[in-house]
């Protein structure tokens, strides 16, 4: 056997990092990707990748999705933890609140 190295999972899916992922958006998704890696076989990779950017995207922007989907990505996501995620409010929300002066 030769003396390279094989690389790690985490290694493996650094190419999948957006250019424009800070550290704080990319690590929890790199989590969340390897976290569910071995539930994907590689011909369904990309599916997996897109779910990791809807997460990553309902977290970290506010982008909403259906129930369903949102309830399979939370369960994916489950413990992975999140420094200063950002609280976003629905209009309603917002309205409702401003009712409330």
């Amino acid at each position: 056997m030769g003396k390279k190295k094989k690389k790690s999972a985490a290694e493996k899916v650094e190419k999948y990092r957006g250019h424009w992922e800070s550290d704080k958006h990319w690590e929890p998704r790199k989590e969340f990707i390897l976290r569910n890696m071995s539930q994907y076989e590689a011909q369904q990779l990309d599916q997996l990748l897109s779910l990791s950017m809807v997460w990553a995207n309902n977290v970290f922007l506010g982008c909403r999705y259906s129930k369903e989907l949102l309830e399979k990505v939370k369960e994916m996501a489950d413990g992975i933890e999140v420094e200063d995620a950002p609280v976003f409010k629905t209009r309603d929300e917002i309205m409702k609140q401003q009712q409330g002066r």
